[in-house]
């Protein structure tokens, strides 16, 4: 496996539609949650009529087949996102298809993007995660913290 990290192309942008739907915690492998529910507004928030001025996104691919994305929004509309801080701050999204996960490869990602943002000028990012995702460990491992939750999720932030 020859992992790539590489901006998401133009023409690319509709394969964020699969990830996502990949990107949905899935306690219950046996009992997956519809793909339908990408249809719903706070969901489709994070891909609607991307390619905006504060989008990001670079994508991992191995030969020619895109694996995995990580992408940030800035969501300030009348539907936020689910870790939206403020209307300055980028949130998160990142998955990887499951054959793909466990490899380091979410990491890498991760890292790029920060680095990224970082170079943009952007003072912090944030994500939502639920707080039985074993991706949490990853989000601390690459500079999150904690800084709110509710019953289900955390609010992460990375400062830069």
């Amino acid at each position: 496996m020859n992992i790539k990290i590489r901006p998401i192309c133009i023409n690319e942008i509709p394969v964020l539609k699969d990830f996502l739907y990949e990107a949905i915690f899935q306690r219950d492998e046996h009992n997956l949650i519809p793909r339908s529910v990408i249809e719903q507004p706070e969901i489709k928030v994070f891909i609607e009529n991307f390619g905006r001025k504060d989008d990001n996104c670079l994508v991992a691919v191995d030969g020619d087949k895109i694996v995995g994305a990580v992408w940030t929004r800035i969501l300030s509309g009348t539907v936020k996102g689910f870790g939206n801080i403020d209307s300055q701050t980028p949130e998160f999204a990142i998955s990887l298809y499951k054959e793909y996960r466990g490899k380091g490869i979410g990491t890498r990602l991760m890292l790029a993007i920060l680095q990224l943002l970082k170079e943009k000028g952007y003072a912090k990012t944030s994500l939502a995660v639920q707080k039985d995702n074993y991706a949490v460990k990853m989000y601390r491992s690459v500079g999150f913290s904690i800084i709110d939750e509710n019953e289900e999720e955390y609010i992460m932030v990375c400062e830069f």
